[in-house]
């Protein structure tokens, strides 16, 4: 089929929620992709943070392979040995929790709002979350996000939801009342714009919850499995969650979500009191381990740490070229390029330049490349999106 004829099967059959760029993608391979007229294009932002290991990484199509011809899914009355294998890989690498198997960060966000109401006593049903932040697209994922662009013609939302702006102390102490459940925070915010969150700003979460009986609950969808350098943005911090929620990456481009919490946090989520019919099934769970097995035999955190230097360092440079760059923020190879105007087209010129990069929030240019990209990559990332901006202000 050609691009055209493709679109135009979208068009008629399929439903117009997203934006969609005029490319048709047919081929993925590391830190490129291809689209259907043979033109290959540099992703600096695979797939929403979804291929973080590259596309179609060699380990993850062989374990993807494998498991295909033995068993696609069972369900969850039976034990399989994927799903087990890859709890234990995560609870390693985090703080030993228990996890909780699902299909997306929307999902997983989801339970871990439903655990953190189960853990708690019946009064405390609220819960507080930042200005800026994205938990997902569900009613009650959606009433979490504090951004009302999401809101518009879905009010009212769920209610129980207090919003506070990111990294302000005083707001959140003010905030927080014996009614509170749980704090669902992003160490990170992705979506929101590359904030971090200050290492002050964590630790009074912390207090409060342990002084108010409430838990935290980091959402580690964007953030987590390498990204920034470490397994989760949380370890660059001095606190520990009570709950975590993972997706994007985990999967290395399989559809997976992940809850992890605490044991005797976890044990409140008895039989019956919630399930998902595909999470945890044994395709999805054995790209999971391929795509961890993956990150550690070839040293991808280090990559993360080092490459995200370089490309942060490249992008600085440019700041002092072209007026239109505020600054430069981000950890590991997840990077915001604050501008002072809106970056749309930037983005779309970029595409047609050969290089796939993102905007949010109108002015942050996002990149996000996988953790295997190389220096030369990033050299011919920043000579496009160089090239665009001297382009802008010809």
């Amino acid at each position: 089929m050609t691009t055209q004829e493709t679109i135009e099967l979208f068009n008629k059959y399929v439903i117009g929620n997203y934006n969609r760029l005029p490319k048709v993608i047919v081929r993925g391979e590391g830190c490129y992709i291809w689209d259907a007229d043979g033109n290959k294009i540099l992703d600096m932002f695979p797939g929403w943070a979804v291929s973080g290991i590259g596309h179609c990484h060699p380990k993850v199509v062989e374990a993807i392979r494998k498991q295909s011809e033995q068993l696609l899914h069972i369900d969850n009355t039976f034990y399989s040995e994927p799903q087990g294998k890859l709890a234990k890989l995560l609870s390693e690498r985090a703080f030993g929790g228990k996890c909780f198997f699902c299909n997306s960060g929307a999902e997983a966000n989801e339970a871990a709002m439903k655990l953190a109401r189960l853990y708690t006593p019946k009064e405390k049903y609220k819960f507080i979350t930042c200005e800026g932040s994205f938990h997902g697209r569900t009613l009650a994922t959606l009433a979490a996000t504090a951004q009302p662009k999401h809101h518009e013609g879905l009010l009212p939302l769920m209610p129980g939801f207090i919003y506070v702006p990111f990294n302000d102390v005083a707001a959140l102490e003010a905030a927080f009342t014996d009614e509170v459940a749980a704090v669902l925070i992003e160490p990170v915010q992705g979506e929101g714009g590359i904030n971090l969150a200050t290492n002050e700003y964590l630790q009074t979460i912390r207090q409060l919850c342990d002084e108010k009986g409430a838990l935290i609950i980091f959402d580690e969808v964007q953030s987590g499995i390498g990204r920034t350098g470490k397994w989760f943005g949380y370890q660059h911090f001095d606190v520990i969650p009570d709950i975590m929620t993972m997706a994007k990456t985990l999967g290395g481009g399989v559809a997976i979500g992940a809850m992890m919490a605490r044991q005797e946090i976890a044990d409140s989520l008895k039989p019956g009191k919630h399930a998902s019919t595909f999470g945890g099934n044994a395709l999805a769970c054995a790209a999971a381990v391929a795509t961890i097995e993956a990150i550690d035999e070839e040293g991808l955190l280090q990559n993360a740490i080092e490459l995200g230097e370089y490309a942060k360092d490249k992008l600085e440079q440019l700041k002092d070229k072209h007026f239109i760059i505020d600054h430069v923020r981000g950890l590991g190879l997840m990077l915001g390029v604050q501008l002072k105007s809106a970056g749309t087209d930037i983005v779309n010129k970029c595409l047609d330049k050969g290089l796939r990069i993102n905007c949010t929030h109108e002015t942050v240019i996002r990149f996000m490349p996988p953790m295997i990209v190389t220096k030369e990559q990033i050299n011919k990332a920043i000579e496009i999106f160089d090239n665009v901006l001297s382009e802008q202000t010809e």
